[in-house]
This record gives C-alpha cells, structure tokens and sequence, in this order.
C-alpha cells in the first residue's frame, strides 16, 4: 500500500472524526446541559489514563507486525506472540474495567463537582464508564495489527463509520430515550462493543494462518521477552505521555465544577484538533521507517522522517497559528455564545498553540521507535514530567484553566527548542539545523507573519457567519501560504500537476 495513499487515507478519516467529534459539541451543550457535557469530558479524560494500562503492548504488536511483513520474524513467532500480547491485553482490560466500576460511587462523591445532577444516575455512568474504556482499550491490539500491516484506508473507512455512530447517531438515541448522561453512555456502550467486534474481525484476517505452521502456537508468555525491554519503555514513555498530555485534566476535573469544566473541555478539546490531525502522519510513517531500518535503507528513512515532519508543520503548524490568531472569532462562529468564546478563547490559544509545538517535538520520538532504541525519549520524558506536574499543580490551583495553558505552551515550546535539538545530535548528527530552519521555520515562521499582517490592519467582526468567513479566509490563507514554502508540498503538487 502506497504511503501517500495511507497518509491521505488517515487524513481523510481523521479530519472527519475530528470534525464531526468537534461540530457537534454545541449541540451536546445545547441539548444536555454544560455539568452533563463536562461528564462527557470526564469520560474522554478517563479514557486516555486508562492507556496507562497498555504497557508499550499496543505498539509493540504494530512494531512487531511490520517487521513481520518485512521478512524478519516467522509466522510461527508473530502468531506466538500475537497469542501472549492476546492474554495480557484480556486480563488487563478485566482487571482495570472492574476496578472504575467499583469505585465509581467513590469518585463521584469525593471527586466530581456535581451540582445539579442527580447522584445516582451519575455513579451509574461512571460505572458504564469503567465498561467501556475497557472495552475500548481491548481494541488497541487489533488496531495494533491492522497499522502494522499498512491496512490504513480500512483503518481509516471504519473511524469514521464508528465515529457516525458515536458522535451522530447518539442523538437518535437520546431523540427516542431523552436527552440525558445515562442514554447518552448506555449508547456509546453499544458502539464500542460494535467497534472492537469489527476490529477484531479485519485483525485475525491479517494474522498468518495456523494452517501455514507444522507447529504448535501454544499458550505461553515466553514469546514476548525478546521484545519485552522494548515494550516496558514504551510502556514508560507511554505512561509519561498520559501524565503530561492529561495531569491539567485530572487536577482541574477535582477542581472546576462539572459545568466550568465542561467548557473548559471544550476549548481543549478544539485545540486537540492539531494533534489528531497529527495521527495520520505518525501512524504512516512509523511502520514503514521501522521496515526501512530493517532493510537497511537508512537515507531513505531519513527522508521519509523530513517529509513527514513537513507535512506536520504545513498542515498542524498553520492550523495552530490560524486558531491563536482567531481563538474567539472561531468559538463564536462555532457555537454562537459569545460569552463561552471570551471565556474559553484564552484557554483555546494557549493550548493551541501548546499543541502545535508538541505535534513537532513529537517528531524524535517516531526516529527511535524505528531504530528500536527509545532511551534518549525515556530520558526526556522522565525530565518533562518532574517539570510539568508540580507546575501544572501550582498553577492550575492558583489560577485555575489559563495557569495550566500557560504551563502546557511554555513547557512544549522548551521541549522542541532545546530537547529535541540534543536527540538529533546524538542520532543522527548534522540533521537538526536543517530539520529546525528548512522544515519547520521556513514554513510556520512565513505563516505566522502573514497572519499576523493581516490582523494588524483590523479584522472584520458580524454574526456568525461574518466570523465564519474571517476564520475560513484565514485559514485558506494560512494553508496556502505554508503549502509554497514548503519543498516537500510544492515537489508533490507539482508532480501531481505533471502528471494530470
């Protein structure tokens, strides 16, 4: 399978989860309530710490299918090993999913802000809570299997079928059965037992067939310490990651009441938009530069790794310098209260701008998952969170959802000036000056300027469609502008132009 056609394919999938995921949130306000919304984003919340369960697994098993696919393990030791990953993932998912369940009710009366909601109901959502990302954890092996495999157009068509049915489709249900927390999660329920049914199903036709092997797979956890040192530091750098991208949540879930905090999920969630829109990219290229590595080809991979890091900065760079320059004009026109886009577009810009520098610094990391070496990321990501969690405990208890969004913009910018210049050094040297000057600020840096020109001579402000308008023409100028300054992106149109 092609890698343009992968990355597309992503892009296409991701930009529609995203964008349903993100549309539809007014009508979740308008509907449920703010405190009900802020459940919903205690769920979202609860759902990336509970990756702390995956123990570098979801990963590995992709790592692993890739250099399966590329002719360096046998069928027999894939199948062995995609047997024991199988039992660790199943015990884990049993063991994590009860334990939410059972102390729903603790988190609920010692926790969460409740107001007005009725208590009960709401211990009974944590509960299905406590299911569902169970449910949903389980679908990361075959996901896992699926990405390894370069399956990625599939991957790409089903997220956005489960994604109609979870962000779309829950009105139908809560239409029929009203518009409240507990329909609204009995639903989501449902659909991710219907997503992992559907996963599991492409992911054992991709599985080498038993028939192929004289020997017996067996049932036995052997199979994973060859790749077992690699697992526990993913596994690691894998906790690290949920500690950093998700400390400012869990303190300020304790702290906000579930109505301030369902706004300020709101912004976040908006500016999450540029990490997703990231996904595409790093789920592309971290299979090929793995089998790249593996085959020798190392120029090629390096190649790769600096188109790829183009492309990020084009389309995540511009998108997060286009919304801090209209953070407010953007949540007016999205949802039409404009008390909640004064409010919230503070929080929107600085984490906007956060995220941006993250998607980049993120960048590293994908080079020594394909070297099969994540010290130096281990390293890093052990000096970030001594950082930023007694930071983000100051501030967000001082000053509450803009002390986070200024510690979360400060450390990211840091990480991707100084930390990411030393990883470089030391992996591949001679690359960081070109990789910082030629394919990121020869791109963002031109962005940025031209925006910031074009808001110097005074924006345009109306209705919401007005305000729609100004973020559109930004936006379009934003993309075009970063589309010409990049070598990568004009190579590829050009081309394309060429060749009809």
């Amino acid at each position: 399978m092609s890698l343009k056609k992968n990355i597309l394919s992503g892009y296409v999938s991701q930009l529609y989860v995203t964008g349903v995921g993100i549309m539809i949130l007014p009508l979740y306000i308008k509907y449920m309530g703010a405190e009900a919304y802020g459940l919903v984003g205690f769920f979202t919340m609860l759902q990336a710490w509970f990756g702390l369960l995956d123990m570098g697994l979801t990963p590995t098993i992709g790592r692993e299918t890739a250099r399966y696919r590329g002719g360096n393990i046998t069928a027999l030791a894939y199948r062995q090993l995609y047997r024991a990953l199988s039992l660790i993932f199943l015990v884990v998912a049993l063991i994590g999913g009860i334990s939410l369940f059972l102390v729903a009710d603790l988190i609920v009366e010692q926790w969460l802000q409740v107001e007005s909601l009725d208590m009960g109901k709401v211990v009974v959502c944590v509960q299905i809570m406590g299911i569902i990302v169970a449910l949903r954890w389980l679908c990361g092996l075959c996901r896992g299997v699926i990405a390894g495999s370069e399956r990625l157009v599939w991957l790409s068509g089903f997220n956005g079928l489960i994604a109609t049915m979870r962000f779309i489709a829950v009105f139908g249900s809560m239409w029929q059965f009203g518009f409240t927390p507990l329909v609204f999660f009995v639903h989501q329920l449902v659909i991710a037992l219907t997503e992992l049914v559907g996963l599991w199903w492409m992911g054992n036709r991709l599985l080498p067939s038993k028939a192929d092997s004289k020997e017996t797979i067996g049932w036995s956890l052997k199979p994973i310490k060859p790749v077992l040192r690699f697992a526990l530091t993913i596994a690691f750098t894998s906790s690290i990651w949920v500690l950093v991208t998700q400390t400012d949540k869990l303190i300020l879930s304790g702290i906000l009441s579930l109505a301030e905090y369902g706004y300020f999920t709101l912004a976040v969630l908006v500016a999450s938009g540029i990490m997703v829109i990231s996904g595409p990219v790093s789920s592309a290229i971290m299979p090929r530069m793995a089998r790249l590595h593996s085959e020798g080809k190392h120029d090629e991979m390096i190649q790769v790794y600096r188109n790829a890091s183009q492309l990020v900065t084009v389309i995540c760079g511009s998108a997060a310098i286009t919304v801090a320059f209209t953070a407010e004009k953007l949540l007016f026109a999205w949802t039409g209260d404009g008390q909640l886009a004064q409010e919230s577009a503070p929080i929107l810009r600085l984490y906007a701008i956060g995220n941006g520098f993250l998607a980049l610094a993120a960048f590293p990391y994908y080079l020594q998952y394909a070297l099969g070496n994540l010290r130096y990321h281990l390293i890093g990501n052990l000096v970030t969170i001594c950082l930023l969690i007694p930071s983000i405990i100051y501030a967000a208890k001082v000053y509450g959802a803009i002390g986070a969004g200024w510690v979360w913009v400060s450390l990211n910018g840091m990480l991707l000036l100084f930390w990411v210049g030393y990883v470089h050094s030391k992996l591949e040297p001679g690359l960081h000056a070109k990789w910082l000057l030629i394919d990121i600020a020869k791109i963002s840096l031109p962005v940025f300027f031209v925006l910031w020109g074009i808001s110097l001579l005074g924006l345009p402000t109306g209705d919401r469609i007005v305000e729609f308008g100004v973020v559109a023409a930004l936006s379009i100028t934003a993309l075009i502008t970063a589309v010409f300054t990049s070598s990568y992106a004009k190579t590829v149109i050009s081309l394309r132009v060429r060749n009809g």
